[in-house]
Order: structure tokens, then sequence, then C-alpha cells
């Protein structure tokens, strides 16, 4: 079978780290048929826009794209390339495991962490008030008829959004996900003792979903003690759900405990549509220089094949990557600090993988 794939590599580093994961996705021995689309700096200097109807066109009827990172232009209109994706295709979950694999220069071992993040709510939901707009100062009135309470004529004010809807449509997800792939407990991450009708409602909900999966175990944490339990004992969670921020800072967090972003994959799903991506920015300092590590990307495209059905070819490319790992000759200088003279550099990264595959 051959799967159609929308393939978009990018800008900065995006087209190198794309390149070489599709080589080590083809050396799988999977068949793709690749099609081509662009966001991001590369389309506004192609077409004109960051983000081209085309492109969500091609997603849609593919189902599934590979991404590269990509940079919003300074000026383009666009908050975010990446919220743009998400918001246009409806692509409410963002997945993002975080595993160590032996050989990773870390203080931490033995970590399988997932965070499940809400995409589309909470303070990232774009519903911002400039300050000294008659808009802010309208909800500055209110607030003030309302609460009592006065807000500076100065202030900018971005309302964090959090309904029962979405909340328990990612709390689901992540039950189902954990069920799934045989997880043992799912914890919810929030700040309801503060914010007790946005956090206070994600909670409640989670609570509420929970009593469906009987067979996982669930807590909840809040959110800046959770912040430390990973840093003292993340051996002690599995599968964390959260709003859309703390996922966020979370899922960096625990890129951190496994040796960095350069091994932190991800990906962007509705219930028809996915977009695999690694979770780093597209770093343009690099571009072109055969540098950076690509396996972030590589591990999206292994969540990819999984996600596709590939499953015996999934596992054998993330045990690839993982022997190239534990043999530390051929790997970027991130993960060869003692000695980053002999870091092998991106492509080498996947020769070195389809070597593997092929022996």
């Amino acid at each position: 079978m051959t799967h159609q794939i929308t393939l978009i590599p990018g800008d900065g580093i995006g087209p190198e780290i794309t390149e070489a994961t599709r080589r080590v996705l083809e050396a799988t021995g999977v068949a793709f048929d690749w099609e081509l689309a662009y966001v991001g700096k590369t389309a506004q200097e192609m077409f004109g826009s960051v983000l081209p109807e085309s492109v969500l066109e091609s997603i849609r009827k593919n189902r599934v794209a590979l991404k590269g990172p990509v940079t919003t232009p300074v000026g383009s209109g666009f908050r975010s390339v990446n919220v743009g994706l998400r918001k246009g295709l409806g692509l409410y979950a963002c997945l993002r495991p975080a595993k160590a694999y032996p050989g990773v220069p870390s203080v931490y071992s033995g970590v399988d962490l997932v965070v499940v993040r809400e995409n589309l709510e909470d303070l990232y939901s774009g519903i911002e008030f400039e300050r000294g707009t008659t808009e802010a100062a309208r909800l500055i009135e209110l607030v003030s008829e309302t609460r009592g309470e006065n807000l500076g004529s100065d202030s900018g004010v971005s309302l964090k959004v959090i309904s029962e809807t979405a909340s328990r449509r990612i709390v689901r997800f992540a039950f189902e996900y954990a069920r799934a792939n045989q997880r043992r407990k799912v914890t919810a991450v929030h700040k309801a003792n503060i914010m007790k009708f946005s956090d206070g409602l994600f909670l409640s909900v989670a609570r509420e979903v929970a009593r469906d999966y009987p067979d996982i175990e669930f807590e909840d944490r809040i959110v800046d003690n959770m912040c430390m339990q990973l840093v003292q004992k993340p051996d002690r969670y599995d599968v964390l759900v959260a709003p859309n921020l703390y996922g966020d800072l979370l899922s960096d967090l625990c890129a951190g405990l496994i040796g960095g972003l350069g091994l932190a994959p991800g990906a962007n799903l509705s219930d028809e549509l996915a977009i695999f991506e690694p979770t780093h920015g597209s770093a343009p300092k690099y571009t072109g220089m055969n540098k950076v590590n690509p396996m972030a990307m590589m591990l999206s495209g292994v969540m990819m094949l999984r996600h596709l059905g590939e499953t015996e070819s999934a596992a054998r490319l993330e045990a690839a990557i993982a022997g190239v790992i534990a043999e530390g000759k051929h790997v970027t200088y991130d993960l060869k600090p003692e000695a980053p003279e002999k870091a092998a550099g991106t492509s080498q990264v996947a020769d070195a993988v389809i070597a593997r595959l092929g022996s």
C-alpha cells in the first residue's frame, strides 16, 4: 500500500531535517507518495501568503502530513503559522512523547512520559485586546462594573477560555491514548486552586471523564507542583493532560528530562487529520549548515508510521534511531557535548540510521 502524505519542508533547518527524515522513512520499505506543500516564510516568498489555502486542502485530502519547523515572518499579519494550521484544521490535540534513550547525555534515565495538550483554547485562543484601544477600554469598564476591580487604563488584556466541550474532548483523548498504548495512569494538570471557573472547570470535567476508565489510574496535580514533581521523580508519571499553555510549558520541561528538543517529537491531531512534526523551532541561524539533530523529526516519523498502521516498520525505525544514539558515533553536537568537533552532521545521522535499517 502506498501512503499519500502532505510533506511540508518548513523554513530554516526544516528542509534539511525533512530530507533526512524522508530518506529514513523510505528506507523502512514503506511506500509513500509525497505531496509537497509550503507554509511560513518560504510560502510568503513563493505565494505571498504564509498559509496558502492549498496547503489546508492538501492535508484535508491526504489526512496525514509530515511537517518541518516553520518561521512566521514578522509583520505578516499571522500570529503563528502553527496556530493557524491547528485552528484551520481543527487539530485539537497535541501529542508530545518524551522518552529517554540509552546513550543520551542527561541526568535522568528511564523517563517515558507523554504530554497531551489541548490545542485550541486557553490563553492561546488569541482573544486579546491591545492597550489603549476602544475594545480594551470597554472590557476594562465591564470588569469594573461587574467585579468591582479597577484595571489600569494602560492594560493589555488576554482572555483565558476553557470550555466544557473542549476539556471533555481532550481528557477523553488522553484516556483513549493511554488505553490504546497500555499506559497505566493519566494526570490532569491545572491551577484550579486559583482559577476556579476556568481551570476548575477543566478539572471537574477531567474527574468526571476519569470515571469512565476504571482500568486507568487517575490523579491531578497543580501545575507548579507538577513541574517540581517531574524534576524530582518523573518515573511516577505517565500521561499528562493539560490546557494549552501548561501543556506547552510541560512538554519543553519533559524534553529537558530526556536530553533536549532534538529528541522531542510531536503530533497535532483531530479525529480525522494528523500533522507530525518536531517540537523545536526552525533555528534559522543553522540553515544550510548540516549541523542540527534530525532525530526529533525522525521520531515524529515513527509516530506517523504507527498512525498509518505500519507498526512493524515504526518499531524497526525507532530501534535503528535508538541504536545510533546508543553507539554514540554518528550523532550531532547536542548528543556529543564532550567532543563536539567529532559530531556528525544532519545527513550523516540519516546515513547511520539507514545503515542500521538495512543490517
